[in-house]
């Protein structure tokens, strides 16, 4: 089985910068900014010919000052700390040994957890001097001194991190992983906390292999994400406060249900520009942004009670710019009364008829309730998107579609659309070749793009179209005289003079 190691420690004391150098990533949001981190974070790395699985857990605070968010930060790190095969315990260099890191050190040692102390911060410090102070820990403890900004002492940390798991034959891939009974969940729904992380772990191995069907879940802050990634995976994977921007980085989970392997990406809510002023929350919005553009499919999660807002929209837009399958997930629909449900239903039905493509679902995250449908659509739009298409097909359909209704005429020259062919997936490219379709009314290439959705039966993806100019091959040429041409040239020139005295 590929072991797992864990980082904790206080707040920033580097674990973030540590997890990114050690995976060889940027997958951690990291800034100089205390208790960044919230929820657990999982990422592979390779060191030796060694796979590990690597997670990065929120800073651990003393149990007195405990409060609020902070109680669930502690919890998920204590879950990372029980599915880890080794710690490490991450100190700052500069500051020193502090009570708090003494606290987690000696809970490590109650719960009979193995880690390796990891004084992080040492560039420009000796590093005997940097270290002498964590030795009142326990001289047995083995203590290593890395700057993970710095990249310095990071090939000797993961040396010794090898040396001190067991040593497990055929490790040298993540397929020779053995098919666990808690491997797998099927439902999506509720399970065990334990089941869940063995899900977790398993998944994340195995969805690297199978290209998993990445799908990201964004909107506004506290429209309930977090929530209904929980209910996805069916247990408290990730953070859920009642505060907006509880969630700051974005999270990939992977899971399997009925066979199929997705990739989890909870993303930080999404404000107006205009709102946006801590530099931690525009870091948090980009990569937003990113797992938009690295998904396959994304959920766009509204909230029934504030109903759909300009900022829902303009995110919506992005969506469509990137030409990404989407599932509309309105939030909260238990709170509603009835005659707010009707209303709410007749807002969305008239703000988003431009995308009638897309399934919308009225769900609880909290309570589970229409949860499970959304995998259906999810494969179902999926599906659209990846569909393989036939030139033949993609003609007959071009021609149908001028045959009802024609192109119009540019310039007294009536456009003309010759063939097309399949240019891409997700979204659907078609590329349709003619001439002057520079100047084809957005009107017809609306229309051209309806008839192919319709006529392809695509739903819950937008469709791309990309129109090509043929060449004119005799543009700038001109054919040379024959001898006999140039006579009677000369003769018409001659003939046309005299008529003209």
């Amino acid at each position: 089985m590929t072991p797992v190691v864990a980082l904790v420690g206080r707040p920033n004391v580097g674990k973030s910068t540590l997890f990114n150098a050690i995976t060889h990533s940027r997958a951690a949001l990291v800034a100089d900014f205390p208790g960044l981190t919230r929820d657990r974070l999982y990422g592979s790395a390779e060191w030796f010919g060694r796979f590990l699985m690597v997670i990065d857990t929120g800073g651990l605070e003393e149990q007195a000052a405990i409060q609020g968010v902070d109680v669930q930060m502690a919890w998920q790190a204590q879950q990372a700390i029980q599915e880890a095969d080794l710690i490490l315990l991450v100190v700052d260099g500069r500051v020193g040994l502090t009570a708090a890191d003494r606290s987690i050190a000696q809970s490590l040692q109650r719960q009979h957890k193995p880690f390796l102390l990891v004084v992080n911060k040492v560039e420009g410090l000796d590093s005997a001097i940097a270290t002498a102070d964590f030795y009142r820990l326990g001289s047995d403890i083995p203590l290593l001194a890395t700057s993970a900004a710095h990249q310095q002492g990071i090939s000797t940390l993961m040396q010794a991190t090898i040396n001190s798991l067991p040593a497990v034959p055929d490790t040298l891939s993540p397929d020779n992983e053995p098919e666990s009974p808690a491997a797998v969940n099927t439902t999506g729904l509720a399970t065990e906390a334990d089941e869940g992380i063995a899900t977790t772990r398993s998944c994340l191995l195995k969805g690297s292999a199978q290209k998993p069907i990445q799908l990201a879940i964004v909107g506004r802050p506290n429209v309930g994400k977090s929530s209904l990634t929980n209910a996805l995976l069916g247990e408290e994977r990730v953070i859920v406060y009642d505060l907006p921007g509880t969630t700051r980085d974005s999270v990939m989970i992977s899971l399997e249900h009925q066979g199929t392997h997705y990739a989890i990406i909870d993303t930080a809510g999404v404000r107006r520009r205009s709102r946006v002023e801590e530099i931690i929350e525009k870091f948090s919005i980009v990569k937003t942004l990113q797992a938009i553009e690295q998904a396959q499919v994304v959920f766009l999660v509204l909230d029934a009670s504030q109903g759909i807002s300009d900022q829902d929209c303009s995110l919506l837009r992005f969506v469509l710019e990137r030409g990404r399958a989407l599932v509309i997930v309105v939030n909260k629909w238990d709170a509603l009364s009835k005659s707010d449900k009707l209303q709410l239903r007749q807002q969305l039905e008239r703000r988003l008829a431009f995308i009638n493509f897309a399934r919308i679902h009225y769900i609880s995250a909290l309570k589970g309730q229409g949860v499970g449908r959304l995998f259906a659509s999810v494969a179902e739009a999926y599906a659209s998107a990846m569909r393989p298409m036939a030139t033949r097909e993609l003609n007959r359909i071009l021609q149908q579609a001028q045959s009802d209704h024609l192109p119009p005429r540019v310039r007294g020259r009536r456009v003309k659309l010759k063939f097309a062919h399949l240019g891409g997936h997700n979204p659907p490219t078609v590329v349709i070749h003619g001439n002057q379709v520079e100047a084809l009314p957005e009107a017809y290439r609306r229309y051209l793009s309806n008839y192919y959705r319709q006529a392809l039966s695509l739903v819950g993806t937008p469709i791309a179209l990309q129109f090509k100019q043929g060449d004119n091959p005799y543009a700038g040429k001109r054919n040379a005289l024959t001898l006999a041409q140039q006579r009677r040239r000369q003769r018409l020139i001659r003939h046309r003079k005299q008529h003209t005295r």
